[in-house]
């Protein structure tokens, strides 16, 4: 079965940063592009980057560029994103996302991981 499983998430200052990790399994990781999304208080679900699946970043949000960096590990099955220059308006939960062939499947589904908090306060 596939599992999205994030962590790192956290309290940081404004300024500061975090690193969030995605722990996938249950497919082929390297063969898929994978996503971050995030989910404020109050506001619907905005899409946050998406990484292809060798690793070149496809797509990033206007207000995480150039803060915001999403990498992957395909030896570890891992996706990463590094969030730098935190602001209050980062605070969300954040959600690994991929649509995915599971192992032994014959189509692809969307799958989501449970998320993880960041909050940015001072």
């Amino acid at each position: 079965q596939v599992q999205l499983v994030e962590s790192g998430g956290g309290l940081a200052q404004p300024g500061g940063s975090l690193r969030l990790s995605c722990a996938a399994s249950g497919f082929t990781f390297s063969s898929y592009a994978m996503s971050w999304a995030r989910r404020a208080p109050g506001k619907g679900l905005e899409w946050v980057s998406d990484i292809d699946s060798d690793g070149s970043p496809t797509y990033y949000a206007d207000s995480v560029k150039g803060r915001f960096t999403i990498s992957r590990d395909n030896a570890k099955n891992t996706l990463y994103l590094q969030m730098n220059s935190l602001k209050p308006e980062d605070t969300a939960v954040y959600y690994c996302n991929a649509n995915v062939r599971a192992i032994g499947a014959t189509r692809t589904n969307d799958y989501w991981g449970q998320g993880t908090q960041v909050t940015v306060s001072s």
